[in-house]
């Protein structure tokens, strides 16, 4: 890459070194990064040959956990090496058990690429969804290493599609086939010249299918709702989510709530509790036998939202009063419909669900209400919503076998 490319990534790098002062998800990355090449020379086969597979974060890990998960099955002696980039994924997956080793990626910076890919001697990159690293992927095409991207979306307001973008433009080259989620993108990249496209779905679809067909139960929480009429659950929820649902919750007496919270520090736990008027309890203190005296859980351990979703008769997604909405196909797929806030632009599975009625934007708490009064008081639109929410599931799911097919031919 140019100068200033590698100008911006060092100026990155040294942001990230002064924010690790205060900052722990920064120090995470510089201590993953520091220890990357010794634990990659550690663990794995000098010979190489490695599917390197690159996740940004936690959300693109289970993107690709689909594929990767494919290509174990089918190949079980394949070389398998997965790369992070942010501590919200690294630290949660480090020790996922479907490859040979987890680490986080280097910055892209020259010297680090080359030492990076001389260690792990990939047979194939694939990245997911939106990874778009200039050196790595030059010195991949150099080394004619056959790279792809899966799940990919594209709007007109990426830096590509800009008079300025070539530079972003030259990085789209070096892909033996980019993955796309739709036809909208599909054009969008043939006008500017970029071909190697296949559409081939989301993803994520198979993801949340898989794991709806393993979903976990939970005595706690059978006992929660087993004298319930209506139970919401709230994932992945920030502050703004948790005003509106805690404030309708606290004046419904019929409505269950269950509130799995993004992050729940202890200062975010009593904040939430602080604001809810009925009997609550902590999920990780409560047993099955106080567990139907409570009107509210609050979920203190990672890992159980997705199968949390079974429980409710309605869902809220967080997020879509910040920088973004979190994953509504974990709940769609239960057949349930879902809220979520007025952030979702870059959802397509948002736009689509609100266009055929599978899920509701609000954007204050009068529109949160008087959803929430009409879901609950009209049954049979309850169930309409969520079977249009479950059936476009159901609709989208193949993209994995599609795209291991197309690389794996």
């Amino acid at each position: 890459m140019n100068f200033f490319y590698n100008l911006g990534i060092s100026a990155y790098r040294a942001g990230v070194r002064v924010a690790s002062l205060r900052n722990r998800k920064a120090q995470l990355m510089l201590r993953g990064q520091a220890r990357t090449f010794n634990k990659l020379r550690r663990k794995l086969n000098p010979e190489g040959g490695y599917i390197w597979i690159h996740a940004s974060s936690l959300g693109e890990f289970e993107q690709g956990r689909p594929l990767i998960e494919m290509i174990r099955q089918r190949q079980p002696d394949a070389r398998i090496v997965l790369s992070f980039f942010s501590p919200s994924g690294y630290e949660v997956r480090k020790n996922y058990g479907e490859v040979d080793a987890v680490c986080y990626l280097p910055f892209d910076l020259p010297g680090n690429v080359n030492r990076f890919l001389d260690i792990i001697k990939p047979r194939m990159a694939i990245f997911v969804k939106y990874e778009f690293w200039g050196n790595y992927l030059m010195e991949l095409r150099r080394r004619q290493v056959p790279t792809y991207i899966i799940s990919a979306i594209f709007r007109e307001k990426q830096m590509f599609f800009k008079s300025w973008g070539g530079m972003f433009r030259r990085m789209l080259n070096c892909y033996t086939t980019i993955f796309v989620q739709n036809e909208a993108s599909r054009q969008l990249l043939a006008n500017i010249g970029i071909n190697q496209v296949e559409v081939s779905g989301d993803t994520r679809f198979d993801r949340v299918a898989h794991v709806r067909e393993q979903a976990r139960t939970f005595p706690v929480i059978d006992r929660f709702t087993s004298n319930a009429r209506l139970t919401m659950i709230l994932g992945s929820s920030w502050p703004e989510d948790e005003q509106l649902a805690i404030e309708y919750f606290n004046t419904h007496p019929n409505l269950k709530l269950i509130i799995a919270p993004h992050e729940f520090d202890r200062e975010r736990l009593l904040s939430i509790m602080g604001h809810i008027t009925r009997p609550a309890g902590l999920f990780s203190l409560t047993t099955a036998e106080r567990a139907a005296g409570l009107d509210c859980l609050i979920i203190d351990s990672f890992g159980l939202l997705s199968s949390l979703y079974r429980y409710g008769n309605i869902a809220m997604v967080g997020g879509g009063f910040g920088a973004g909405i979190h994953n509504i196909n974990e709940a769609a797929v239960y057949g349930i419909p879902v809220i979520i806030g007025p952030n979702y632009s870059k959802f397509r599975e948002a736009h689509d669900l609100i266009a055929i009625g599978g899920c509701f934007c609000v954007k204050n708490a009068d529109e949160f209400n008087t959803t929430l009064d009409r879901l609950m008081s009209d049954p049979d639109q309850l169930q309409r919503a969520g079977s249009v929410a479950g059936s476009y599931i159901e609709s989208h799911l193949g993209a994995t076998e599609f795209i291991y097919q197309r690389i794996f031919r």
